[in-house]
Parts: C-alpha cells; structure tokens; sequence
C-alpha cells in the first residue's frame, strides 16, 4: 500500500493475484463514475446503484429460487442488471461489485453456494461480464473499451465487511469480524485496517466451523456448523421440530416468525433463538481468539430479530471468550442493515493491486 497517500475508504484485496496486498490507486486514478452492485444469496438476488462515496442511489432486488437449475438463477441475475441498466444513471457505471453466498473462488471468478444447489464452481464472474447491459458499458469506461468493465467478487460476508468498514459500525475499528446471518451464516475479517479475504476469497468463514462436533449434518459435507444452528433456516427448522407453530393457521414458518411468537413469550420460539446466539458465540469466540479481536458486527435478516438474537449471544460470549486479550468483546449490530451487502460489494472495486 502506498505510504504517500493513504486511501480514504477500506482496501479490499480483488480477484486478481489473491496472495498480494491491496495497493490504493494514485489520487490521478481514484474511481470515478458509479458502481453496479450485487448481492447474491439462497432467499433474494438485490442490485443497486452505489457512488464513490457509499451511497445508494437504487435498489432493485428479486427472490432467489435456491433450488432451481444454475441457468435459471443466473436468468435472475440478469434480469436483476437488466432493470439496473434501465436508470438513466446506468450509464456512469464504471465497475460491477458482487457479493455471493459462498465458498466462492475469487482467482477463477467461480462461486459453489452451500444454499444454491444450481451453482457449483459456476463462472459467476464471467457471466456477469458477459451480460449484455454491462457489456453495453464499455464504450463509457474509457480508453481501451475492449477491456470491458471490471467486475469483483467476494463472498457475502466479506462484501459486508467490507460495506461496514468504509462507512458502516466498523469504520472506526482497524479489526472486525463481520457477520450475515441469513438464510446461511457468511462472515469476513477487517485485520489491520483492510478486509483480508484470503488466498480464495473464503477467510473468515464462520458459519462452517464446526461447535457441536456431533451435530447435525451440514449441506457442507461437515457436522454441527455454526450455519446449521444459527441461520434463519435452521432457527425456523429448529423450532418447527421442537413443536412450534405459528398462531395463524396460514402464516409464515420462517424464522421472522419464530421471532414474533417469541416476542409474544412462546417458550419454543425463545429456545431457538437461544440456541441460535449459543451458537454463534462459540464461532464468534473462537474466532476473536484465533486472531485476537474485541468486535463483532452482526447484520442479515435474522439481525433484525434484535435482541431475542444479540441477548443470548452476548450472554454466551461471556462463557467462551474467556480468556483476557478477548475481553471486553463489543457486539454491534449493522449501521447498513440490508444494503450492507450491496454497499460492501461496490466497496470491492476501490482499488486494485
């Protein structure tokens, strides 16, 4: 990174040669222009519009249906582009960020989403640059429109890490973990003032580390990950199993659900957002003590159940991060809440090696 003139904005390491560090652009290259982003998981594909300096100018967003063929769930990736392009603003777009439910590789520009049968080592990178509304935008990129517009990936949480780094609740911290507790559970690491997304684009991914060693089996192919006791699937699974149900006859069984009988005090209901925060604790804990952290960022749409998830898991993370160089640990909830996603993925395009 150059010592002359640091960036003002959080670097992010880009697909291109994984083990370098990322280097800012000279002040005469800083981005210019709008960054198309996209934020790709099992429940919702979402777009938006994002400038240089974090703000989301429009969103578009259609459901994920997760277990559809590959092809069908790139038709609404290309549909999700396509209602981008039609803002008249559409053609100040510069780069494509995308954050994807992983693992995902970031040297082939490949993705193999746990909950996204269809798309295994899926060219995700490729197929957006080949998108006949990007394509359309290389004559406006510049000198040498054959190039055609830069599209960066990242995986889900490090695309959140990196949106609550610039202008999100870890701005002001040099070390984070970050976490998208959704349909699955993502997470990505902000160490020593930049996102670390590691050789493959996976570093920091919680939701398939292992806390109950003869759990429940995973769509990972391991046993008692954080993802199949904390994500909003399993939370909803979960209690259904347990004998919940919801008070109306016809309403939802998803985990917003569960949250709302436990508001209302349905003791199945608080069980498992209990287990849930137990959970994650243990992951968050053995994080912070691998890589000596004291702040956690929780976002996804299971966040939104409050403190019926951050109560039990703030009380568990005072059972597992137990030793002193972890302690006091800070859990915060999202400033960016749903576009942190979105916010974080156009993040990936700020610089460059």
């Amino acid at each position: 990174m150059s010592t002359a003139e640091p960036p003002a904005e959080p670097p992010v390491q880009p697909t291109a040669q994984p083990t370098a560090q990322p280097t800012a652009p000279h002040p005469a290259q800083q981005p210019t222009g709008l960054i198309a982003a996209l934020d790709i998981g099992g429940t919702k594909i979402a777009g938006a519009l994002v400038d240089q300096h974090g703000t989301l100018l429009h969103r578009v967003q259609r459901p994920t249906f997760a277990h559809d063929p590959g092809e069908a769930v790139m038709l609404t990736v290309h549909r999700v582009l396509g209602e981008l392009a039609e803002h008249p603003r559409w053609s100040e777009v510069r780069a494509v960020g995308i954050g994807c439910a992983g693992p995902v590789d970031i040297t082939r520009g490949t993705v193999s989403p746990v909950n996204i049968a269809g798309w295994r080592d899926y060219p995700l990178v490729a197929r957006v640059a080949a998108d006949p509304a990007v394509l359309g935008l290389a004559k406006e990129a510049g000198p040498a429109p054959e190039q055609g517009v830069p599209v960066r990936l990242a995986g889900d949480g490090v695309a959140m890490a990196a949106g609550e780094h610039w202008c999100g609740a870890a701005r002001d911290s040099s070390d984070a973990l970050c976490l998208v507790v959704s349909t699955g559970v993502g997470a990505g690491l902000v160490l020593d003032g930049s996102v670390r997304p590691g050789p493959s684009g996976n570093a920091g991914h919680l939701g398939h580390l292992s806390v109950d060693l003869n759990g429940e089996a995973c769509p990972c192919g391991s046993r008692g990950c954080v993802e199949v006791l904390a994500s909003g699937t399993a939370i909803a699974r979960h209690a259904l199993r347990s004998g919940w149900r919801p008070a109306a006859r016809d309403a939802a069984t998803d985990a917003a659900a569960v949250a709302e009988s436990a508001r209302q005090g349905d003791p199945l209901a608080l069980a498992a957002y209990e287990r849930a925060g137990q959970a994650l604790a243990a992951g968050i804990a053995a994080t912070a003590t691998l890589l000596d952290l004291r702040l956690a960022v929780i976002g996804g749409g299971v966040a939104g159940a409050g403190d019926l998830l951050l109560a039990p898991l703030r009380r568990h993370l005072d059972t597992y991060a137990a030793l002193s160089f972890v302690r006091p640990f800070e859990v915060r909830l999202t400033e960016l809440g749903p576009n942190a996603g979105l916010i974080g993925a156009a993040a990936l395009t700020r610089v460059r090696v």
